[in-house]
């Protein structure tokens, strides 16, 4: 398995608000962890960290009880987002200036050939398998939903007044449901994990030209062109090649 990530602050922004962690490969389980964080001052910054240290601090302390018991990997996905949630939700309440503070949030498990992802917010990952990519996840936000009940159309997503809108984020409230994703990692497979500074300037197709025609450095690659796009966000890719 061959892992390249990196992050950005972008051509607009004056403060890096994405965070990510890759766990060490010659693990048996793979870690990888990605939060876009949003607030005030540099509410953002600080849940996006915190978001990250704590899930990957609640996983690593669970990961010699997840060998061969998959029902178990699913449940400490569940928690260490849950523990991740509380953790910045209570440190937001203890500090007037963090109280707006919230993050996206991807967690994605490799063990044993599947693949294992928690997903809350409008941070992305996808799959690539020859020449098709697919996306895994579904954006937690408000043009996602005019979507999905047919108010707008998806061209009309694309440039809609209210689409940096979250519905869903971590941090906000006490409790919080995220997506679960479980599937087998296939031979050859690409997997792209991303935050909105990349998605809103490529296209799913052009991410995908990007990832297969360039093999040493894809994710130096896509902020490369996501900046020459605009760069409007902070941009960080995970990429994971089968």
């Amino acid at each position: 398995m061959l892992v390249f990530a990196n992050t950005d602050i972008g051509m607009s922004r004056n403060m890096n608000q994405d965070y990510y962690y890759i766990s060490n490969q010659d693990d048996d389980l793979s870690i990888f962890i990605l939060a876009d964080g949003m607030g005030g001052y540099n509410g953002g910054e600080i849940a996006s960290k915190i978001a990250v240290e704590s899930a990957r601090k609640y996983i690593e302390e669970k990961a010699d009880d997840l060998q061969n018991n998959e029902k178990k990997i699913i449940d400490v996905l569940k928690s260490a987002t849950a523990y991740a949630n509380n953790t910045v939700y209570e440190i937001s309440k203890e500090n007037k200036n963090l109280e707006e503070m919230g993050t996206t949030l991807e967690i994605c498990l490799i063990y044993n050939k599947k693949v294992y992802i928690s997903h809350i917010g409008d941070s992305r990952v996808y799959s690539i398998i020859g020449e098709k990519i697919e996306r895994l996840t579904t954006d937690h936000s408000y043009v996602e939903k005019l979507v999905k009940d047919g108010t707008i159309t998806r061209e009309e997503a694309e440039n809609h007044p209210k689409k940096h809108v979250l519905i869903k984020a971590l941090g906000c409230v006490p409790e919080i449901e995220p997506d679960i994703i479980e599937r087998k990692f296939e031979k050859n497979e690409i997997l792209v994990i991303c935050s909105d500074g990349l998605t809103n300037m490529l296209k799913d197709d052009k991410i995908r030209d990007v990832v297969i025609n360039n093999i040493e450095d894809p994710e130096k690659e896509l902020i490369k062109e996501a900046n020459l796009a605009g760069g409007y966000d902070n941009i960080t890719a995970i990429i994971i090649r089968q």
